[in-house]
C-alpha cells in the first residue's frame, strides 16, 4: 500500500458496514416510528435513529481494528464540530456517513447508502460507497483501480462515461444548496445540459459516475463524509475531482470552502467548469 500508515483492505471495511448495516439499518428500513427520525440544521436534514445506532456500531469497530486513527463520523460531528479539527494532517483518519441519503430511507425510499473513507495528511487512500440493500459497493484505494464488488465477491473494473458533450451530459447540481442569490445563474445553466438531477444521495451519484452511467456531479457543502470516498472512486476509475477555482481538493479543507466539481474526464470537467464559474464564483 502507498501510505504506509495502516494495513487494512476494502474488504474489512467493508465487513464493518455489512454488520452494522444488518444490525441498526436494515431492520428499521421503512420501519420507522414518528419519534425516531429528528431535522437537524433544516426539516430536509434529516437524522434516524438508523444513523446514530450505525455509527456507534461503525466507530466501535473501527476504534477496535484502528486504535490510532481520528474517527470522524457525521452524526458524532453534529454533536461536536470540533472533530473535524485536525482530518486534514492526521496521519490516519476514518471518516463514516452511516446512512448517506437519510431523507430517500425515512421516506422508505431504496435509495440509500453507507459511506466509509480512510485519510492520511489529509489524502483519501480507501473510499467504500456501499449498498446494503443489494450488499454490493463500488470501492477504491488511492494506488489501485476503482472496482464493483457484488454481493457474491465478483469484481469488475469500473472506468468513467467518455461523453465531454454538455448537450448529452447526466449531471447532478444541488440547486437548493448553493446560497439563495446565486440560484437563478445556476439554473439558467441547465439547459446546456442534457440531463440534470440529483440523487439525495451522494453515495448513489458517485456510484453512478463511477460506473460510466452519469458525466458529473457539483457539491456545494463540503462534509467529507459525502464527498471523500466518492472524489477517490470516480477519480481511480478516471475521472476528475478538483474545486471549481482549480485548487485541489483534500480532506483539510472547510465545509463552506467552496464547490467541489467531479467529473468523468477532464474535458467533462472543463465543460462544466466554464459554464459554472460565472454562476457561482
Amino acid at each position: 500500500m502507498a501510505t504506509g500508515v495502516v494495513m487494512i483492505d476494502n474488504g474489512e471495511l467493508t465487513a464493518i458496514l455489512r454488520a452494522a448495516a444488518r444490525a441498526e439499518i436494515l431492520p428499521r428500513f421503512r420501519n420507522l416510528g414518528a419519534g425516531d427520525i429528528a431535522t437537524k440544521s433544516d426539516p430536509h436534514d434529516l437524522v434516524t435513529e438508523a444513523d446514530t445506532a450505525a455509527e456507534v456500531r461503525i466507530t466501535e469497530a473501527l476504534r477496535a481494528r484502528l486504535p490510532q486513527a481520528l474517527i470522524v463520523g457525521e452524526e458524532a460531528v453534529s454533536a461536536n464540530a470540533s472533530l473535524l479539527d485536525g482530518l486534514g494532517t492526521a496521519e490516519l483518519s476514518a471518516i463514516i456517513d452511516p446512512v448517506d441519503g437519510t431523507w430517500n430511507f425515512a421516506r422508505g425510499l431504496a435509495l440509500f447508502g453507507m459511506i466509509l473513507a480512510l485519510g492520511a495528511r489529509g489524502r483519501v487512500t480507501h473510499g467504500i460507497l456501499y449498498d446494503p440493500l443489494l450488499d454490493d459497493r463500488v470501492e477504491a484505494r488511492e494506488d489501485g483501480p476503482c472496482e464493483m464488488v457484488t454481493a457474491d465477491g465478483n469484481r469488475c473494473r469500473l472506468a468513467t462515461s467518455p461523453i465531454a458533450d454538455p448537450a448529452l451530459m447526466t449531471v447532478y447540481l444541488p440547486l437548493a444548496l448553493v446560497p439563495r442569490e446565486r440560484r437563478p445563474a445556476l439554473a439558467a445553466t441547465f439547459a446546456e445540459f442534457g440531463r440534470v438531477g440529483g440523487l439525495r444521495c451522494s453515495c448513489h451519484e458517485y456510484r453512478l459516475i463511477a460506473q460510466g452511467h452519469a458525466e458529473a456531479a457539483l457539491a456545494a457543502v463540503l462534509n467529507p463524509w459525502d464527498h471523500a470516498a466518492g472524489a477517490l472512486a470516480v477519480t481511480r476509475a478516471g475521472g476528475v475531482a478538483r474545486m471549481l477555482d482549480g485548487d485541489d481538493y483534500h480532506l483539510g479543507l472547510a465545509r463552506d470552502a467552496g464547490y467541489l466539481l467531479t467529473a468523468s474526464s477532464e474535458a467533462a470537467w472543463e465543460a462544466m467548469a466554464v459554464r459554472l464559474r460565472p454562476a457561482l464564483l
